[in-house]
């Protein structure tokens, strides 16, 4: 098999150790070179100054938790550094040691037979650190509000079944008066809007519980939390806002897309990078996003249609933006929608638009052109000038509720 590195190096890192194995081919020999590092910064600059007294040229590594990024960091620009799948790289079984795996990566890498995991440049390393810290945080925010709703459940406080905000300005300062030690349901009642959907009758019967002072502290515990959750995703909003400006070009493109707002729209960027190059094809996009289905077959035979596992910050977020954008009228998305839910199912139709979405956000990021939507009646049009394709899609459609057809051509 042909050598495309002849001086590389492997390294097997964990949270205190580092394992390096260097590869080096001298005479049509191969020689092997180990050695065992820590993982401070004074242990990093020693590795760095070990591989390179080898001559080394190529790294590549295993994406292990974090533990990858500080190494990242120092090797970074002083060689061609590579990060693995720990799927692409597995060891043949029963040959397993930190001494082996980094022989193992060495060799993979010698022969190119190891795909590099995208790496995006340290702007978008950060934005990515930041809009993905703040999708916890809002996270962290449900879970407070659904506290709070347990805690009135547990009181007999119907709040939540006559607002359709329990957290809007008129239901936090309903909360905000139950902490305070209201008991009156009237008076709380009348802290609601006029321009609530409920009456004034129905707020105050949903307000008659049996609250005690237990229960009021917890709730006012919860809602002390809650607003400093909201502070800090103010802070991060802010932070992002800063990190966006060299992008603000491609967000903006972005967020023209149905369904995307800037807040999602900062998001994709900072997992996809700005910069489309990276990805030959969408193709190759999808893929990488885990939003398409994988390939399995065998004997000329599909065995799996899975999606693939993976993607836990990117997928979401293009399905809840899916979820938005189906409901635009007039849109093809959701024509396809609704045109492929009543086939493959919800689930699966919702994943097709999210891959339509990201297909036409790598066409907008690599052209520098404007989102065109093409139509709700885009599809019939295709559709029409394909009368067989259509005729049998909707022969099938009649077989499936139950009636037989005979097709006959029209004079």
């Amino acid at each position: 098999m042909q050598v495309l590195h002849r001086r590389c190096a492997g390294l097997d890192l964990h949270k205190d150790l580092i394992v390096a194995s260097v590869r080096l081919v001298e005479k049509r020999k191969v020689r092997r070179e180990r050695e065992r590092f820590g993982t401070t910064t004074r242990e990093l600059m020693r590795l760095a100054e070990w591989l390179r007294s080898h001559d080394v040229s190529h790294v590549i590594m295993e994406a292990t938790g974090v533990y990858w990024k500080p190494v990242w960091h120092v090797l970074e620009g002083q060689f061609e550094v590579t990060l693995a799948n720990a799927a692409d790289v597995r060891n043949v079984p029963g040959r397993k040691s930190d001494v082996s795996d980094a022989d193992w990566f060495g060799e993979l890498h010698a022969h190119g037979l190891v795909r590099a995991s995208f790496v995006p440049p340290r702007p978008i390393r950060e934005l990515r650190d930041l809009t993905r810290t703040r999708r916890q945080t809002m996270r962290e925010v449900v879970r407070q509000q659904q506290r709070i709703d347990k805690i009135l459940q547990d009181a007999n406080i119907k709040l939540s079944s006559v607002l359709s905000d329990m957290f809007g300005p008129s239901g936090m300062r309903m909360l905000e008066a139950i902490a305070a030690g209201e008991t009156s349901p009237g008076r709380i009642a009348e802290l609601g809007s006029s321009r609530l959907t409920c009456t004034r009758e129905e707020l105050t019967a949903a307000l008659e519980g049996h609250l005690d002072e237990h229960h009021r502290f917890m709730i006012g515990f919860h809602l002390r939390h809650l607003k400093g959750l909201e502070a800090a995703i103010a802070d991060l909003d802010r932070r992002i806002e800063e990190h966006v400006r060299p992008f603000r070009e491609a967000v903006d493109r972005i967020a023209e897309v149905p369904g995307v707002k800037r807040v999602a729209a900062a998001g994709i960027i900072a997992e996809i990078g700005a910069d489309m190059s990276v990805f030959p094809t969408d193709a190759h996009l999808r893929s990488w996003s885990r939003i398409v289905s994988r390939l399995d077959e065998s004997a000329g035979k599909k065995r799996s249609r899975r999606v693939k596992k993976g993607g836990a910050w990117l997928k979401p977020l293009l399905v809840q933006c899916a979820r938005a954008a189906v409901k635009k009228k007039g849109s093809y998305y959701g024509a396809q929608y609704r045109r492929l839910k009543t086939r493959i199912g919800d689930k699966k139709a919702i994943l097709a638009v999210a891959a339509s979405l990201l297909t036409a956000i790598y066409h907008m990021l690599k052209s520098s052109t404007p989102h065109r939507d093409l139509g709700a009646h885009y599809l019939e049009r295709r559709d029409a000038d394909d009368r067989p394709r259509m005729a049998a899609r909707l022969l099938n459609r009649l077989q499936l509720l139950g009636y037989e057809v005979q097709l006959t051509p029209a004079a």
